[in-house]
């Protein structure tokens, strides 16, 4: 086995192509094919799987993968150390739900931790991409909740995929809702006082099970409801249509401004908030500065 060759699967697991990989890797796409091919018949065992869809990790693969990565940070700590190299490009890449404290924790990463060159990844997604972006380490880390109605079916996919959840805060259900809202006045909300209002909730693809929703209290039944797949379609539907969201009841100001308002529902639930992340792998330095300042960003916030 070459660093070389750890270096190439690690690049090809981040770009979940064979062909992005070569591009960035200035060779050839047949030299990497053929660098991966010796590299799991030396090792005895797959690391990707090929489709006409693109490239995607074994699960023996990417048990693989977390010691290359280790590997690959910890040669590149003694080039800089011992032979006084420039300091490597920077790899981190993160994988939540629509939380507004992941975006922050994330930028203030970037600003506290960020080097002279970078290449860092957010993905705001659907729940099963979460998963499959940690399971395959195209993320090094996830944001998710669980709450009574999905853990059984969340925690069961984990354990299939050789992932752990850790809690970072516990929440009790709000609706979200522009100020302008005829409701923006209450202390406290029930489902019954909601019914008149659409209900916002983010679509999930082909996975568009209650079990991964975003949203808790998902298979309700709604007299007006819409599906969006980003950020700012909520914001604007909040403010245009008297539309509610259902969240943990933290919001950034630093994004939304002082034009919404969470009031808490009246409902017997409660929600986890943790992070995802592969059981056999260690997490990078970059992994771990971002999990501390979620941590930190979480305990101002709660």
């Amino acid at each position: 086995m070459k660093l070389q060759q750890f270096k190439y699967a690690v690049e090809i697991a981040d770009k979940s192509s064979f062909s992005e990989a070569a591009r960035s890797l200035f060779i050839s796409q047949p030299s990497l094919s053929n660098a991966i091919k010796e590299l799991e018949e030396e090792i005895n065992l797959p690391i990707f799987i090929r489709t006409h869809k693109g490239v995607s990790v074994t699960k023996e693969g990417a048990e693989f993968l977390s010691y290359a990565r280790q590997m690959l940070e910890h040669y590149q700590l003694m080039e800089e150390k011992y032979l006084h190299s420039k300091p490597a490009k920077q790899h981190f890449s993160v994988s939540t739900q629509h939380f507004t404290f992941a975006i922050n924790a994330f930028v203030n990463l970037i600003k506290d931790y960020g080097a002279d060159e970078y290449e860092f990844t957010i993905r705001e997604t659907k729940t099963y991409d979460i998963i499959e972006d940690v399971r395959s380490l195209r993320s090094e880390i996830g944001v998710l909740y669980i709450n009574t109605f999905n853990a059984r079916i969340i925690l069961k996919n984990l354990k299939e995929n050789d992932l752990v959840f850790s809690v970072l805060f516990t929440a009790r259900p709000h609706i979200f809702i522009s100020t302008q809202n005829p409701l923006a006045q209450r202390t406290s909300v029930t489902i019954e006082d909601l019914e008149e209002y659409p209900y916002l909730s983010f679509e999930q693809g082909d996975n568009n099970s209650f079990y991964f929703s975003e949203e808790i209290l998902s298979n309700l039944e709604r007299k007006k409801s819409i599906t969006v797949t980003d950020r700012a379609a909520i914001v604007n539907l909040l403010i245009g249509l008297n539309a509610y969201t259902i969240s943990t009841g933290i919001i950034g100001e630093e994004i939304h401004g002082d034009d919404f308002i969470a009031i808490p529902l009246e409902v017997d639930e409660e929600i986890q908030i943790g992070t995802i992340r592969h059981k056999n792998m260690n997490l990078s330095r970059l992994g771990e500065r971002y999990l501390e300042e979620l941590q930190r960003m979480v305990k101002d916030l709660v």
